[in-house]
């Protein structure tokens, strides 16, 4: 006989957890128990709202989804902004939290609240478990959801008669590779051909190249295809290693140093590119053609309305679409020859006498390992960091969608 607590653990063992983030409570010690006697290591924090936000990060970072726990009522509504920043980043989490007895209660209603509905609009998906043998099967979809694009929270209640019922043992599901679709050969020449008649073509890394699965792929078509590139906030840090065809990052949507080369160009290839983050370019009747490469169709916004699409596998669509540019593109990098001056005028005042943000950003990354993790909050000071930051390592640069800016993390290059 084995526990839903038990069950609710192997079942997170099974989809390789390691951590849980969270604060123990009446309402989920059978759970806190059953972590302590497994192989999984639970990191106390002090307040629910901070767990959510390791968890989402840990997600984001790994591209597994990150686990937080909570109690019921209090506890589990301190969830909330953190499922806002994981909804809005698309980091993939599972949030467990605690409640009374739902087959029978000593304590009425007391700090009982509809969390599974308070928690619908923040979550792709959130439900009750209300029987100890259908655990398996919840944890297995809870995770799948989380994990599939776009990635995003998930939130489970396990009310405290459930975890306590015992019950014949339930195997666990086991998890299966999914291998996404790739974008159409029509639309892989259409975007091909648009490329090579560009006179000014510029790359652009957003939000959604940054997933850890796409690392490889992205840098072989900036490297193959000699195209310059910049990127968003959220796209910072996804070309490894870096490259001479770094043109900056658009920490803003207009006048940044990076525009000079926006301004320029005549087609902007977007790869990841996700309109919950501030807008990097304002798009107009008569600015550049944009190439949309995505996991999921663009969503059309007044700033933002490509004029062809790659739905796809992101990376494994750019390796198909590398091959049709390699060697094809006249024009790829006619717009670097701008790199030199939009690089020298962002570091122009880093060794002022006086304070500047250069100057603080240079002094903090000539002390830094190159290793080292910056935390930031958000403010002026963020942007700088973020604009005068050379190129990062895609797990390293954590910064958020404008949401909450909560500790965006850049690794010097």
């Amino acid at each position: 006989m084995s526990k839903g607590s038990d069950l609710l653990v192997a079942a997170l063992e099974n989809e390789g957890v390691d951590r849980i983030f969270g604060i123990p409570g009446e309402e989920n010690l059978d759970v806190v128990e059953s972590i302590r006697k497994s192989s999984i290591e639970l990191i106390l924090t002090r307040h629910e709202q901070a767990a959510a936000f390791m968890a989402a990060t840990h997600g984001r970072l790994t591209g597994r989804p990150g686990v937080c726990i909570t109690t019921l009522g209090p506890g589990a509504l301190n969830l909330t902004t953190g499922a806002a920043y994981a909804l809005l980043g698309a980091m993939p989490m599972v949030m467990i939290t605690g409640q009374k007895g739902v087959r029978s209660s000593r304590q009425a209603r007391f700090q009982i609240v509809d969390v599974v509905a308070a928690m619908k609009p923040l979550t792709k998906l959130s439900r009750q478990i209300v029987s100890p043998r259908m655990i398996p099967g919840v944890v297995r979809e809870a995770f799948r959801v989380a994990g599939e694009e776009r990635p995003g929270p998930v939130h489970l209640e396990l009310p405290e008669d459930i975890a306590a019922e015992e019950c014949d043992a339930v195997a666990p599901i086991p998890p299966h590779p999914v291998e996404l679709p790739l974008a159409s050969p029509l639309a892989l020449d259409r975007a091909a051909q648009m490329i090579m008649e560009a006179e000014r073509p510029l790359a652009m890394m957003g939000a959604a190249a940054s997933r850890p699965r796409s690392t490889s792929d992205l840098a072989q078509f900036v490297l193959r295809t000699g195209i310059p590139y910049f990127t968003t906030q959220m796209g910072k840090g996804t070309v490894p290693g870096g490259t001479e065809l770094y043109m900056g990052t658009a920490a803003l949507s207009e006048r940044d140093y990076v525009h000079e080369a926006i301004e320029r160009a005549d087609l902007i290839i977007t790869i990841g590119h996700d309109t919950v983050e501030k807008p990097p370019f304002i798009m107009g009747a008569d600015g550049p053609k944009v190439i949309h490469v995505g996991y999921q169709p663009a969503t059309v916004e007044q700033v933002y309305f490509p004029q062809t699409e790659v739905i796809g596998d992101i990376g494994a669509s750019l390796r198909l679409l590398t091959d049709r540019l390699e060697g094809n593109i006249p024009n790829a990098q006619a717009l670097l020859p701008l790199r030199e001056g939009i690089l020298n005028r962002i570091a122009a005042r880093d060794s002022e006498d006086r304070f500047t943000p250069q100057r603080l950003v240079h002094d903090v990354r000539a002390v830094m390992p190159a290793d080292g993790i910056l935390a930031l909050d958000n403010g002026m000071y963020k942007i700088w960091s973020r604009a005068t930051t050379a190129r990062a390592s895609p797990t390293r640069c954590c910064s958020t969608m404008r949401w909450l800016q909560w500790a965006p993390a850049c690794r010097r290059r």
